[in-house]
């Protein structure tokens, strides 16, 4: 069953509501499960206080140790590339604020989400459980590598530059099932969708994108200050 957030009101839902309308509909999303999902997860309280004023604006903001939280616009993107119907069981790559984790929480069945730094893993939770957020479960661990003991999933989504795909992640994918990466070099990337199917993997190219890089042992090398 598909999450049923608890949302207070707010001070930011019209604005929240001008973000959809002006950033994500307007540039091409149609799905209505992602739309209300949007419209309805309060973006602001995924970063630091002192963004709030910035969190429905249309680019990625700071959430410490390096990471950010994506734009608005590449949420929606992503979501909506994974073509849920609320049924699935999908893989997350990089749970960095949570956000993205929340919104296919109202699009999904159940969420599994890895994140390799242990206090981003620890706030998103905390966000999180403050929703009543009860199916989405977070692991920290080398995300290039999935969640092998709970694959194989419907659909999975990465939110970080890998410099190729992970065999690791099409292996964990459901024959039908599909994968949303970017994939390029550190500082930019093109968006790929792989539909596996029985007999060969179909591969998409959804455009142009810039994402922090995907550390791990199928991923990027992790560096000084990583």
């Amino acid at each position: 069953m598909v999450s049923s957030l608890r949302f207070k009101k707010d001070i930011y839902e019209r604005v929240r509501h001008q973000m959809v309308e002006r950033q994500v509909v307007a540039r091409g999303v149609k799905d209505r499960a992602v739309i209300e999902a949007m419209q309805k997860v309060p973006r602001h309280l995924f970063v630091e206080e002192a963004l709030y004023g910035q969190a429905y604006s249309d680019y990625p903001l700071p959430i410490g140790e390096k990471q950010t939280i994506s734009q608005p616009y590449i949420v929606g993107f992503m979501t909506e590339a994974l073509g849920l119907n609320g049924t699935e069981r999908v893989l997350e790559i990089g749970t960095g604020s949570g956000y993205q984790a929340s919104v296919l929480s109202l699009c999904a069945e159940k969420v599994y989400s890895v994140e390799r730094i242990s206090r981003v893993a620890d706030r998103a939770r905390k966000i999180l459980d403050s929703f009543y957020c009860s199916n989405v479960l977070i692991r920290v661990a080398d995300g290039t590598l999935g969640w092998e003991d709970e694959a194989p999933f419907d659909a999975i989504i990465v939110t970080a530059g890998a410099p190729a795909v992970p065999d690791s992640l099409v292996d964990q994918l459901k024959t039908g099932g599909r994968l949303v990466i970017p994939v390029g070099d550190k500082d930019v990337q093109e968006l790929i969708k792989i539909t596996k199917r029985e007999d060969r993997l179909v591969t998409e190219r959804l455009g142009g994108c810039r994402f922090v890089r995907l550390i791990g042992k199928k991923g990027w090398e992790k560096e000084k200050g990583d």
